[in-house]
């Protein structure tokens, strides 16, 4: 094993700039096989489950660490902060969805600091991951690849976007009755005219699948690009490993790129949970509304 270890750590060492990014942006899989294309489930990403559900079981024992320390009295920081997130999210449920939010406020709540969870992983150095990869290679464990961020992967975004899309088709059924459901498919927008039909249902159904589509990609088109941005900053701290002759100034680059990209994420990070957790109960609220 420790020859194995050897060789990563020589193979890491002639690596072109364009194989080290493919080196990050690779997942650990069940068959040690990679993802030949969009749909594939023969293969899945054991790293993006694993970060995944451990960023849920957080974001759920957080949650109820808040419920079980909530007091009536003067609230301590912790506390404030939980109480203004909860009360922006129930805010925005009471103002979109007109119905029983029983389900629903919670549901954004969970969505909102779970994936700032899962979006937060991408501030954690892309070379710790490697190296941690090769620390458990030591002890006997091999890791070959490791990617933290789950919504870098768009099965995991895309899965995140059906889940809501199921929901919705959920609620249209509950609001609305199947019969009611149907008949919105085939007399919205354009009217119940008989001759009106196979357009208004042609156009719903491309509503969905936008709406669908639409949420998956726009998380994972976020944070897939600023994770490349994250590991072009990464090259400028290593460019001796590529024979170029600019170590100080890809130190010097490497700190304040990093730092000033760090920050912007973070702005990046909040954002893209809010339009998730927003477009979410948009979309359930509209499942309750008449056409």
């Amino acid at each position: 094993m420790s020859s194995e270890v050897n060789q990563a750590h020589e193979a890491a060492e002639q690596m072109t700039p364009t194989a080290y990014i493919s080196e990050h942006l690779q997942n650990l899989t069940s068959t040690g096989e990679h993802q030949s294309s969009i749909v594939d489930f023969s293969v899945i990403n054991l790293d993006t489950i694993f970060w995944a559900s451990l960023m849920g079981l957080i974001a759920v024992f957080i949650l109820l660490i808040a419920a079980r320390r909530a007091t009536p009295g003067v609230p301590g920081r912790f506390q404030s902060l939980i109480e203004m997130i909860v009360e922006m999210v129930d805010t925005q449920a009471k103002s979109i969805v007109h119905g029983d939010r029983t389900f629903i406020a919670p549901l954004a709540l969970f969505v909102f600091f779970w994936i700032i969870l899962l979006n937060t992983l991408d501030l954690i150095p892309v070379d710790w991951v490697l190296g941690v990869n090769h620390f458990i290679g030591n002890f006997g464990g091999h890791v070959p690849h490791n990617r933290m961020v789950p919504t870098t992967d768009l099965n995991a975004t895309m899965g995140m976007s059906l889940s809501v899309l199921i929901l919705v088709f959920f609620y249209s059924f509950k609001v609305k009755g199947f019969g009611g459901f149907l008949h919105e498919l085939i007399s919205a927008p354009f009217g119940a005219k008989w001759y009106l039909a196979p357009f208004n249902l042609a156009l719903n159904i491309i509503e969905y699948l936008a709406k669908g589509v639409s949420l998956g990609m726009r998380l994972f088109g976020n944070m897939y690009a600023g994770e490349l941005v994250f590991l072009l900053i990464a090259l400028l701290g290593s460019v001796w490993t590529f024979n170029l002759d600019l170590t100080l100034f890809g130190l010097v680059g490497h700190v304040i790129a990093g730092s000033a990209w760090a920050i912007f994420h973070i702005l990046v990070i909040l954002l893209q949970a809010f339009i998730f957790m927003m477009l979410t109960l948009v979309y359930i609220g509209q499942a309750h509304s008449h056409h």
